[in-house]
């Protein structure tokens, strides 16, 4: 993935955004695409996926976040995704219906570096900053 910086002094370098497409997150398994979402943040990187993650995988993305939170260093994810999921067709009936919400823009970083300012049904709103 290219990385996204400007020119400038090397403490200055800038915020490196990596943008998965769906195409390359279609052929792998749930554990391999929570370990390409969290070495990419790990590495301080804001990961942003064109089709978000199931329901399933994200609550996994979760439970392996929280199991590799470290006092001395990472300090886990922020997470947004649009559009919203609201409503009653995206649970359990919702997918059976044929209603899936998983073509949806998933936004993902450290914890410590991205803030969610405002978030609707029609934008995210994000400060990152420079550790």
């Amino acid at each position: 993935m290219p990385e996204i910086t400007h020119d400038g002094p090397e403490d200055d370098a800038g915020v490196q955004v990596d943008l998965i497409s769906a195409n390359r997150m279609d052929g792998m398994r749930t554990m391999e695409k929570i370990r390409l979402i969290l070495d990419g943040v790990h590495d301080g990187n804001i990961v942003i996926l064109e089709q978000g993650l199931d329901p399933d995988e994200e609550s996994k993305l979760i439970e392996v976040t929280m199991s590799e939170i470290n006092p001395d260093g990472f300090t886990g994810i922020e997470i947004e995704t649009y559009p919203t999921t609201g409503g009653t067709n995206n649970g359990l009936l919702g997918r059976l219906m044929g209603k899936d919400q998983s073509n949806k823009l998933t936004v993902i970083g450290p914890a410590d570096r991205i803030e969610t300012l405002h978030k609707d049904e029609t934008l995210i709103s994000t400060l990152i900053t420079r550790s």
